[in-house]
């Protein structure tokens, strides 16, 4: 698109569709901006709900994006979902009928729980952990005494089992991987993690696939699939998500993985996407790639932005993560794809201040750091940081999406 547009659909409240427009007007753009968001709320943070919003430290207020007194011209449509996309015409229509149209539009609508196969509706003390609402359902039923048995150990889940040990439940986790956090540190440093919850008197159950739950009104224990089963007052779903793309069913975009972008974003003709429900080009791995970080969707609407008003896209930094759980930092930066082989820099594993570099093979066999893990290494984890390859996000016609 060559001009820039004069009114912007948002589809997406949540971070990655706040920070479009914020970065939209940080970038000098003046047009009209409406944010279609499918919750009531205003947009919050969601890290928080797990931590110390789940333990009482922090309430509602404490969770807003929005600093006091920000200004920024946007027509807000909360409590309202979309239900389609007309590519075409840039039309989108709600679930109350309504069609909004936009110059450009930005789908930003997020991620959605895995629910547990076979697992009834509206069984009590039964819980994920997504949404505001979510969390405080949740904090309602985390009564000290209580055995809540986690399943999923991804950072939902460790951070679940560690708010509620501080809260004094008994907690036992139990994940289908051969250790906690897996699928984003690799099993070695995943059990490093499952050293760190031991120590805090958390059962771990891992390797372990869980057949589905017990009880009648409300959840009595989860059954694994050998039979066993595991008491439980409360039980919390943290089994990873998909992208939030059911309403694009028909659309004639490239859904695989998520909303299939090109490095900048672009998804056809004044249409992008960015976030949890966004899959980019990313020249490192050959392909689209979803990134479900928070930083991911805090400064990639900034690219999407500088893009739709013909900017340069700018650069990205290596994906970060962070998770705190019993006061210990954990940090992630760069890629991890199962063929890294580990090197310990600093600490261990036991005394729970490990710095850990994730080596591949590069051209000529050179061996190159393509991601860094810190654990309550703060000041080594930022320079090992710096060091880390950014993301290409420069267009061109190997990225565009067809």
């Amino acid at each position: 698109m060559g001009e820039v547009p004069r009114s912007v659909l948002v589809v997406g409240a949540s971070l990655a569709g706040y920070s479009t427009a914020r970065a939209l007007r940080a970038h000098g753009y003046d047009g009209a901006i409406t944010v279609v968001g499918e919750e009531a709320e205003r947009p919050y943070d969601r890290p928080p709900l797990s931590k110390t919003y789940l333990t009482g430290r922090i309430g509602d207020a404490d969770l807003s994006l929005e600093p006091e007194g920000e200004r920024l011209g946007v027509e807000w449509l909360l409590g309202t979902r979309a239900v389609g996309l007309d590519v075409a015409t840039r039309t989108v229509t709600l679930d109350d009928g309504r069609e909004l149209g936009g110059d450009a539009v930005v789908l930003a609508t997020g991620g959605q729980p895995h629910r547990l196969p076979g697992t009834a509706d509206g069984l009590g003390g039964v819980h994920g952990l997504r949404s505001l609402a979510d969390a405080r359902a949740l904090r309602e039923d985390l009564r000290p005494g209580a055995r809540l048995v986690v399943v999923g150990a991804g950072f939902v889940g460790a951070e679940t089992a560690c708010s509620a040990r501080q809260l004094g439940l008994e907690v036992t986790v139990i994940e289908a991987a051969p250790a906690p956090l897996a699928a984003s540190l690799g099993v070695e440093l995943g059990l490093a993690v499952a050293s760190v919850h031991q120590r805090h008197g958390v059962r771990l159950e891992l390797g372990v696939p869980v057949a589905g739950l017990t009880g009648s009104d409300r959840v009595t224990g989860v059954e694994l699939l050998d039979g066993t089963v595991v008491p439980a007052d409360v039980v919390v779903v943290g089994i990873g998500s998909r992208p939030a793309v059911d309403w694009l069913a028909g659309s004639g975009l490239d859904l695989t993985g998520g909303v299939v972008a090109s490095s900048t974003g672009a998804v056809a003709p004044g249409i992008w996407a960015v976030g949890d429900c966004s899959a980019w080009y990313d020249r490192a791995r050959s392909g689209a790639h979803r990134t479900e970080h928070w930083t991911d969707a805090f400064e990639r609407p900034a690219v999407v932005a500088r893009s739709m008003l013909g900017l340069p896209p700018g650069a990205l930094r290596a994906p970060y993560f962070w998770s705190e759980q019993y006061g210990i930092m954990i940090q992630f930066a760069g890629r991890y794809t199962g063929g890294e082989h580990v090197v310990v820099e600093a600490g261990s594993a036991e005394t729970g201040d490990l710095l850990a570099t994730y080596r591949r093979s590069g051209p000529g066999g050179r061996e190159q750091v393509v991601a860094v893990l810190g654990m309550d290494q703060p000041r080594l984890f930022t320079r090992a940081r710096r060091s880390l390859p950014g993301l290409d996000v420069a267009p061109d016609h190997e990225d565009q999406p067809a």
